[in-house]
């Protein structure tokens, strides 16, 4: 069953032709705007990798990267396809060189798809990421004099300025863990020993917060010692007043920063996408109408184009045939049966 049919003149075929090139550098472009996307992203992931756990969230902008440089390279070559074809005589040379091009193609524009969906459903894995990463960035914040640690208190003060947040979940991240370095303490205060003494690991806890959680735009100087203690502070009620530190968790503002910029790099990418299928269906419809031509004296004639020649499950298993024929080699020939038939002999 023919797919997508069309009759098309000579006149038809010279506008699609005009058009289909445009189409293509079009699409050249959207794939360096891809691509550059793809690095934009990948840099935002890498600024705050101390603050993230793994490196499957990476899988998008690898993604993006790939596919914005293959997308360039295929509308390169359509766009090379269009300037021979209404050329009768040299559009014949491209014949062996456009069925596994329509395979790249197809296999590439089909990825830039799934890193459209992937950019939607990686909430999850960054949410879980950010959770372990911050977590560690808050245990190791006092830790400025130990190697590989030492810009952890930095990268944790910049972040929390920058995203107006504190802790983890919440400021009360920051009651759990000593991220005051013992170097700063005086061990011979009775309120530092107490303090340590009264904690089962022997670390110094306070009911504080580190300085970049202070609010600016609080009208009151930062209370970000003691903040659940009343008496500590004039005119002060903790439960009730608005603590003039920032309330949020720093998890939830990076997720939510994130997830913006990937669903929107994710409707541009989308929109890359369905240029890139009208450039391919463009395509195809013009090799199909001047096949027909190939061998006529009389070029101006009408000829049918069309998507594909068989159904969509025909047309596939005719791609995947060679592949799976190649695997099914590859099996029979494994060095497991090569030793077993040398054995027998």
């Amino acid at each position: 069953m023919v797919v997508g049919k069309m009759k098309l003149t000579f006149q038809k075929r010279v506008k699609l032709v005009q058009g289909l090139g445009l189409l293509s550098w079009l699409a050249t472009l959207c794939g360096a705007i891809t691509f550059t996307l793809g690095c934009f992203l990948k840099t935002e992931f890498r600024r705050r990798s101390e603050v993230m756990d793994n490196t499957d969230i990476h899988c998008v902008p690898n993604t993006l990267m790939i596919v914005g440089l293959a997308s360039m390279g295929i509308n390169y070559f359509a766009g090379r396809i269009c300037q021979d074809a209404l050329d009768a005589g040299r559009f014949p040379r491209w014949k062996t060189f456009l069925k596994p091009f329509y395979g790249c193609s197809i296999f590439f524009t089909t990825l830039m798809l799934i890193a459209v969906i992937l950019s939607y459903v990686m909430k999850g894995s960054l949410e879980s990421s950010l959770k372990i990463g911050l977590k560690n960035g808050i245990r190791f914040y006092k830790d400025t004099d130990t190697p590989g640690r030492c810009f952890q208190k930095q990268t944790i003060d910049h972040l929390q300025m920058e995203f107006q947040c504190c802790g983890n979940n919440d400021y009360k991240d920051w009651f759990e863990v000593q991220w005051i370095s013992n170097r700063y303490l005086d061990f011979s205060s009775k309120e530092v020993k107490d303090r340590i003494k009264s904690n089962v690991d022997g670390r110094y806890l306070v009911d504080g917060v580190p300085f970049s959680c202070c609010d600016p735009r609080s009208p009151r100087p930062c209370i970000q010692y003691k903040i659940t203690n009343n008496t500590a502070h004039y005119n002060y009620e903790h439960q009730t007043e608005e603590l003039n530190i920032f309330i949020g968790g720093c998890r939830e503002a990076l997720v939510n920063y994130y997830m913006g910029l990937m669903n929107t790099i994710g409707g541009v990418v989308l929109s890359v996408f369905l240029i890139q299928s009208s450039v391919l269906a463009s395509l195809r419809l013009l090799q199909t109408s001047m096949e027909a031509v190939a061998g006529q004296e009389n070029v101006e004639i009408e000829t049918e184009g069309y998507l594909l020649e068989k159904g969509v499950k025909e047309t596939l298993m005719e791609y995947l045939d060679p592949v799976l024929k190649l695997m099914w080699l590859n099996q029979a020939t494994s060095p497991e049966d090569t030793g077993t038939k040398t054995a027998d002999s």
